[in-house]
C-alpha cells in the first residue's frame, strides 16, 4: 500500500482552481482558507497556495516518445478504466491538451496510457495509466 503524497502549488485565482480541482477532475475539498484549499487528489493530500507575485516559472520541456513533456510536472498513475474515463470527461469539456491522450511506449516495456494538461494557474498536469501496473518502475 502507498502512502499518499503531499504536494503544494502556486496558484492565481483560488475560485478558478477550486472549479478545475474540485469541479472537473472531482477531488473532494478539505480544509481552506482565503489563501489557500486543500483537496484529496486521488488519495493524495494536494494544496493550492494563493500566488502574492505574478513571477512566471520557467517551464523547460524534455523529448519523451516524440512529445515536448513539460517540467516540472506532476499527477497520478490511475487504474486503465478511469484514466479513460477521465480522459472522455476532460475530452467532454473542452481542455487543451498539451500531450493529447495517447498510448505511449506502446508493445514496449512499460506501455502506459498518459496525457498532459495545464491547470488554470498553467501548471503542468500528468495523468497515466499502465495495464500492467507491475511495470511502473519496469527497465
Amino acid at each position: 500500500m502507498l502512502t499518499p503524497f503531499h504536494l503544494a502549488v502556486p496558484v492565481n485565482d483560488l475560485d478558478k482552481a477550486r472549479a478545475f480541482y474540485g469541479e472537473l477532475l472531482g477531488c473532494p475539498e478539505g480544509r481552506s482558507s482565503e489563501h489557500w484549499i486543500d483537496f484529496d487528489f486521488f488519495g493524495h493530500q494536494f494544496v493550492v497556495h494563493l500566488k502574492t507575485s505574478e513571477e512566471d516559472s520557467k517551464v523547460i520541456h524534455n523529448a519523451v516518445d516524440g512529445h515536448n513533456v513539460p517540467v516540472p510536472h506532476f499527477g497520478v498513475v490511475l487504474d486503465w478504466d478511469a484514466w479513460h474515463a477521465l480522459a472522455d470527461r476532460l475530452k467532454s469539456h473542452n481542455i487543451s491538451f498539451t500531450i493529447a491522450p495517447y498510448i505511449r511506449f506502446k508493445g514496449q516495456v512499460g506501455e502506459q496510457a498518459t496525457m498532459f494538461f495545464y491547470d488554470p494557474a498553467g501548471n503542468a498536469l500528468e495523468f497515466k495509466a499502465f495495464k500492467d501496473l507491475g511495470q511502473l518502475f519496469a527497465k
